[in-house]
């Protein structure tokens, strides 16, 4: 695919015999080089026109945008100006915002980054941030907070590269929809509420201005759209970057965050839904449970001879918690190495002095207080194991209910996307052990790491996408599992280690007791 954002053009010049306006020819010339219906020029750029075309010779740079009304144009450069066009993509995150800055002469990536969503002040589920935004006073805070950020780290972000946010001229966010819903100043109110609308599915393009971002006077910001409350631009986003709606052949796409959002499909059809599954997934439910970062758990492996555990942490450090990948790891070995029973319940004489009460509740010591970084011992409770195993019948119960809803079950696919940070983690293995997804080849599987800043990104790569993300969001139906009756059903079989069905995980050798 080819990008058609920047286009250079040598106009004919004005003469008696041609007495064409100014925007008229630049109009003109674009629609015979894009093949385009109108072209929309807005007021401030007519105002300059005249002097940069004359200064230019006639022979310019023009940065355009896409909305549902087709082409814009958000600037025009001298063709002799060097000075870089760029786009900026963005992962509107509720914990973590990443940012891809773009050439869209070439959608080369230049650079990247992240901050902390600064919405976390506020809470750090969304839940807490759609209260917050009930009055208007705490839904400007919101959007503040968010855009403020964004300038902060667009400007530091272009200077890394020896240019100005004044350089950017196109920007895709992807983000869920009441992240969208913040970001954009409107009010997700009603999101939470049944029968749970949003203000807008399709937000489209706007100017940046408008949205108080820092970028070129011209430039356009494209939000992904979503579809409802609670399937948002991000999966659209994913979706695109995956390449699930090209294929022939039916594939799933998995991202755990908030939620696990799950799409299944083809070419020809979408099917998705979400469910709680994301916290406890990520190592949140658990007391030593954090988010990936030096010193965290993130591997473990367990001597199933002599129950020997071999932690490992990132960049190496002593461990001071665990995370989702670890979490997983950690259940999958205790199971196959006999010290979980089929139930997620500790077997006591296979924990041995491990096993301490501590509350009147069982918890199993992972780290030793003695090599912790904490200070403290690192324990796991039998509370912890729970939930993750709700998490986990939940996750598979998803599946197997999206699944089935097409007429297949989970073993019958080819294809296993796996997104964000979780999979780019996790152990497919470990997962499949604790009956989290299904028993499938692992080449079946394949990790394609911030798919939602993938997306965005993608846009910024080809111009020829901005449609292909509406037929995107027009072929998906959206299957509600809160009044779905098979859902309860396979989640109560699903709450076992790895399920009620040992079938289903045939790959699944427990330790003989």
């Amino acid at each position: 695919m080819t990008s058609a954002w920047v286009q250079t053009l040598k106009l004919s010049l004005p003469s008696l015999k041609d007495n064409t306006a100014d925007a008229d020819r630049l109009i003109q010339a674009l629609k015979s080089r894009l093949g385009a219906g109108d072209i929309a020029v807005n007021l401030d750029l007519l105002r300059v026109l005249p002097d940069i075309l004359r200064d230019a010779d006639y022979h310019i740079r023009c940065v355009l945008y896409k909305d549902r009304g087709g082409w814009g144009i958000s600037g025009v450069l001298p063709a002799e100006d060097q000075a870089p066009v760029l786009g900026m993509a963005v992962d509107l995150g509720t914990t973590r915002v990443v940012l891809r800055l773009v050439d869209l002469a070439d959608g080369r990536a230049l650079e990247e980054s992240s901050f902390d969503n600064p919405q976390l002040e506020v809470g750090p589920d969304i839940l807490t941030r759609i209260h917050h935004a009930d009055s208007q006073e705490g839904q400007n805070h919101l959007q503040k907070l968010i855009v403020d950020a964004l300038n902060k780290e667009m400007a530091a972000l272009c200077a890394s590269r020896g240019v100005a946010a004044t350089d950017v001229y196109l920007m895709s966010i992807a983000g869920n929809t009441a992240m969208t819903h913040l970001f954009m100043g409107l009010n997700p109110r009603w999101i939470i509420r049944e029968p749970y609308i949003p203000v807008v599915n399709r937000p489209v393009t706007h100017r940046a201005s408008q949205l108080g971002l820092c970028a070129n006077p011209g430039a356009r910001v494209f939000v992904f759209p979503n579809i409802g409350s609670y399937f948002g631009g991000d999966l659209i986003a994913g979706i695109l970057y995956s390449g699930l709606n090209l294929r022939e052949k039916t594939a799933i796409l998995v991202d755990v965050g908030t939620n696990a959002e799950v799409v299944l499909g083809n070419k020809n059809w979408m099917i998705a839904c979400a469910g709680a599954a994301g916290p406890a997934l990520e190592g949140g439910a658990a007391r030593m449970g954090m988010m990936a970062g030096p010193g965290v758990i993130d591997r473990v492996a367990i001597n199933p001879d002599t129950f020997q555990m071999d932690i490992h942490t990132i960049e190496e450090l002593p461990p001071v918690g665990i995370c989702g990948s670890g979490l997983i790891d950690l259940a999958a070995q205790l199971f196959l190495c006999g010290m979980l029973d089929i139930r997620g319940k500790f077997v006591v004489s296979a924990c041995g002095d491990r096993l301490k009460e501590i509350d009147g509740l069982n918890h199993l010591v992972v780290v030793d207080q003695q090599v912790s970084a904490t200070g403290r011992d690192l324990s796991i409770s039998q509370a912890d194991i729970d939930s993750l195993i709700r998490s986990k019948a939940a996750m598979y119960t998803i599946l197997e209910t999206l699944t089935a809803s097409v007429g297949m079950a989970p073993r019958d696919l080819t294809r296993f996307y796996v997104a964000g940070t979780f999979g780019s983690f996790i152990n497919p293995v470990s997962a499949i052990s604790i009956g989290m997804i299904p028993d499938l080849k692992l080449d079946c599987y394949q990790t394609i790491g911030n798919s939602s800043l993938g997306g965005a990104a993608r846009i910024l790569e080809s111009s020829e996408l901005f449609e292909e993300v509406d037929r995107i969001q027009g072929s998906i139906t959206y299957l509600e599992l809160n009044v779905n009756q098979d859902f309860m059903n396979r989640f109560s079989a699903a709450k076992f280690l790895p399920h009620t069905d040992p079938s289903l995980f045939p790959s699944v050798k427990i330790k003989p007791m």
